[in-house]
């Protein structure tokens, strides 16, 4: 959607520098097409005479997968793509467009334009115009898009057209994975896919069990969740597969809704679900929130409506690169007052955040959590250090309960040699596993202490200040950009005085200031400089500078030292370190 409207705004931009009107071309899916940008360019192309194609692909797969049970039905989301459905069905269009142009053909010039006028009515008797037209496009269509025969002359006729102030739309007709049979019965797994057999279409994914992902492990939470809540509803913008609605909408068909690829109005739409009473929760990818932000500001933050905003793909996310990245959201949620938000670093936390969510009632609130899979029992109770009551409880489908907001949770203590310096991983959700790891290869020299924030706000400023007072190094840690969680801990440190008397070193951990291209998530956690080696690494490196500096007599004369003007570290009678000038004390 966005990309279309940049192509208009390099038509206008050709046209202001003077520069020679090549052809601006936009592709966009009948999905894109019901986003808010996408009409406001449409509206806005013929008031400014831009000359534009822009290349309608209709494959009527509006959502990811198209037909999922919702509110409704099973039909693809939006009048709109019912609207072109009845374009692309109408033969007697179709057929005497065809004729009718055929004749026109014939005709001397000035009938010919005599003929368009009757071809215009005609095309309004059989369709009742269409909405592009009445938006001041050229509509040509529809198109069978996989007849190359006929569809590469009606480019180049669209192409070498005369007409330089019109915007014309060409409506193609396609059939996602047309050609190979794997794709065409199954579009929604073959949108992404990992290395797969070209014969069969089979992907090549680990033949090991591996736990359920996080996001069907939500999805079966908020299905518990609802069967003792009748005022649950469930919104998606056009991806019930990817954030876990279609197992939800399998159950609960009629509380869900998939309002298309138009986040901005999935917001607003959950605002007015939760004015009446009901408890929406808005099931969005993190990086696509962004497109909502205004809506969430103004129409849930501003009003204090409780709906309970769910994140999936928070933090890196693989092969599907910069744009799905869930890079940002505890910066732009973060600086927002009266929200709560949370982030599980395993899989029983999330369930206790659903049940969480759900409770809150008087304010918004938010759960981010990343892509892949769960840990599992084995490694919840070796790595996590949870007992077997808590993970066969937690496991249990429903078994999610309510958290102290703003309550975090130390994990690991790990005592170190005798006089070891005392080191703090503070970590928000998905480092954690690095960090408990990290914490094991620190333990030799250091002691340990591993938290969980859980909640960024409101931050537990308890346990932050117990971290800050009760070590030598706190390190804190998030998949995240700067200015979100690191930076809400380093605010509340300066504010409670914890930084002043310079005891304590503290360092954020945080994603790179630059996109990660794709590549597997371990592949970019060590871009990133987020994984456990990359933790020991910040500690050690802070622990070296806390070892005072030492003068190496054999290597140094005190002639030289007081030439050069070298500093040392004396004890004093207190044994507090204490820089002196050589040429001071001898």
């Amino acid at each position: 959607e966005g990309r279309r409207d940049r192509r208009r705004r390099v038509s206008i931009g050709k046209k202001q520098l003077r520069k020679s009107q090549n052809n601006c071309i936009a592709i966009i899916g009948d999905g894109a097409i019901t986003g808010g940008m996408a009409y406001e360019a449409m509206n806005n192309a013929h008031y400014l005479n831009a000359r534009m194609i822009t290349i309608l692909n209709d494959n009527g797969q509006v959502s990811l997968p198209t037909g999922t049970p919702s509110a409704g039905g099973v039909i693809p989301s939006g009048a709109l793509s019912a609207y072109t459905s009845r374009l692309l069905s109408s033969k007697p269009f179709a057929d005497f467009r065809n004729v009718a142009k055929g004749v026109s053909n014939l005709l001397p010039q000035e009938l010919q334009a005599i003929n368009a006028k009757i071809d215009e009515y005609a095309r309004g008797i059989v369709t009742g115009g269409t909405l592009f037209e009445e938006l001041g496009w050229y509509y040509v269509g529809p198109v069978d898009g996989h007849d190359l025969e006929n569809l590469v002359p009606i480019l180049e006729n669209l192409r070498d057209s005369p007409n330089d102030n019109k915007p014309i739309l060409l409506h193609l007709k396609t059939e996602k994975g047309m050609g190979y049979p794997p794709a065409m019965k199954a579009s929604d797994k073959m949108h992404g896919v990992a290395k797969f057999d070209v014969g069969t279409g089979k992907q090549m994914k680990p033949s090991t069990p591996k736990p359920p992902s996080f996001t069907s492990i939500f999805a079966n939470e908020l299905v518990k969740v609802a069967e003792r809540d009748r005022n649950v509803v469930g919104i998606t913008a056009a991806m019930p597969g990817g954030t876990g609605m279609d197992i939800f909408g399998r159950r609960f068909p009629k509380r869900t809704y998939d309002v298309g690829i138009a986040e901005q109005h999935a917001v607003t739409f959950a605002a007015g679900l939760a004015v009446e009473g009901l408890k929406p929760f808005c099931c969005i990818y993190s990086t696509f929130l962004q497109r909502g932000y205004d809506q969430l500001v103004h129409d849930v933050v501003i009003q204090k409506l409780p709906v309970r905003f769910i994140l999936d793909r928070a933090g890196l996310v693989g092969n599907d690169g910069p744009t799905h990245h869930g890079s940002f959201d505890l910066a732009y949620l973060g600086c927002l007052p009266d929200i709560v938000i949370m982030a599980p670093a395993e899989e029983i936390d999330l369930k206790n955040m659903i049940a969480t969510a759900h409770a809150i009632d008087d304010k918004p609130s938010a759960v981010r959590y990343p892509r892949g899979n769960s840990y599992g029992a084995d490694v919840l109770k070796s790595l996590f250090n949870l007992d077997d009551a808590t993970v066969e409880r937690g496991l249990e489908a429903g078994g999610g309960r309510v958290l102290e907001i703003g309550e975090g949770r130390v994990v690991k203590e790990l005592k170190g040699p005798p006089s070891a310096p005392r080191v703090a991983l503070l970590s928000i959700g998905t480092r954690l596993a690095a960090a408990l790891e990290a914490a094991n290869d620190l333990a030799s020299s250091a002691a340990v202490t591993v938290a969980d924030a859980r909640f960024m706000k409101p931050l537990d400023e308890d346990l932050v200040r117990d971290l800050a007072e009760n070590h030598d190094v706190l390190v804190t840690l998030e998949e995240n950009s700067s200015n979100g969680f690191s930076a809400a801990v380093l605010h509340f440190l300066a504010l409670d005085g914890l930084l002043d008397d310079g005891n304590l070193q503290v360092r954020p951990m945080v994603l790179p200031d630059a996109f990660i291209e794709a590549a597997t998530q371990q592949q970019q956690y060590d871009q990133a400089g987020l994984n456990a080696h990359h933790i020991v690494a910040t500690v050690n490196t802070l622990l070296q500078k806390r070892q005072p500096p030492t003068l190496r007599a054999a290597q140094t004369s005190p002639e030289d030292a007081i030439a050069n003007g070298v500093q040392i570290a004396l004890h004093n009678e207190t044994n507090a370190l204490e820089p002196r000038s050589l040429a001071a004390t001898l």
